[in-house]
């Protein structure tokens, strides 16, 4: 098997495993663990996975020049939008929140133009007016509610903020992607997610009796912080070796199709016209916004 097939196995296995997460985190909130405290759990356990890790790597130092960056990356990246998603997730549903999370390209378009100053054509601004009326619709005329998505609407919300401050992540952290490597990066990262988050998360987090937690839920949670939170990063990180950055970001438009599949399979959600008429809506404008021209050779 040659490393491009490899690579695109990493690339897909990583998707689903975001895309199967949906269904599965929200499985187990709020009754064994509130969003909160499901935030610290993965904090924790994340950085503790990366921090053992770099025991088997090189040892690289912070350029203090990079302190505050590093700060931004974690108050945008390991905090506001981890307390959006688990928030959100809780409160809506897997298949609203698979579908809103493929706007991320699309606000990452925006933030690029008025932060990097990178140019948009009227095609591109086109698919994002598609996109953010997709998602627009899938808030404003959605079920307002349904059993364990006690407040869809704001849920929406929080996935788009989620998304919004997730592109504000890509952009901090780009410049120090090649002075650092992915452990250095990630053990820091989710030692000061770990810290910003707990003021916020320990009341949900202590009130867990994780002594009464049956076998389903504490496998869940593993799965969350071993898969969703650190072997994704490695998934992703062989990919880019392999692949280029805008192939590998592609395989995002997976994760609605698997999270769907999944969660209508497992009966923990279903498709309405709504979200299917929001769905097409947001897959044209992020299509149309994230395109590239291709030139012609003869």
């Amino acid at each position: 098997m040659n490393k491009r097939v490899l690579a695109l196995l990493a690339a897909t296995g990583a998707s689903t495993i975001y895309g199967v997460n949906h269904t599965l985190a929200k499985g187990v909130m709020p009754t064994y663990i509130g969003a909160y405290g499901f935030i610290l759990l993965r904090v924790l356990g994340a950085s503790a996975l990366f921090w053992l890790a770099s025991i088997f790597t090189k040892s690289e130092k912070i350029d203090p020049k990079d302190y505050r960056r590093l700060l931004g990356c974690a108050v945008f990246g390991m905090f506001i939008n981890m307390l959006a998603f688990f928030k959100g997730l809780s409160l809506s549903t897997p298949i609203n929140s698979s579908v809103i999370i493929t706007l991320s390209p699309v606000i990452l378009l925006i933030l690029s133009a008025i932060f990097l100053k990178e140019k948009i054509g009227f095609i591109k601004i086109l698919g994002i007016a598609i996109g953010m009326l997709g998602a627009l619709i899938l808030v404003l005329f959605g079920a307002s509610q349904q059993p364990n998505a006690p407040n869809i609407p704001l849920g929406n919300v929080l996935f788009f903020i989620n998304g919004a401050t997730y592109a504000v992540y890509l952009i901090l952290v780009k410049p120090i992607t090649h002075k650092y490597s992915t452990i250095t990066l990630m053990k820091w990262l989710f030692l000061t997610g770990v810290i910003l988050n707990l003021p916020f998360t320990i009341t949900e987090f202590t009130a867990v009796d994780w002594l009464e937690l049956p076998t389903r839920a504490i496998w869940i949670m593993i799965f969350v912080v071993a898969g969703t939170t650190f072997s994704t990063y490695f998934l992703n990180l062989y990919a880019l070796k392999t692949l280029k950055a805008s192939t590998v970001g592609a395989f995002i438009y997976l994760q609605p199709l698997i999270a769907v599949i999944f969660a209508v399979l497992v009966g923990a959600d279903r498709i309405t016209p709504i979200r299917a008429i929001a769905g097409l809506l947001i897959f044209t404008g992020v299509y149309l916004s994230t395109r590239t021209k291709k030139t012609v050779t003869s």
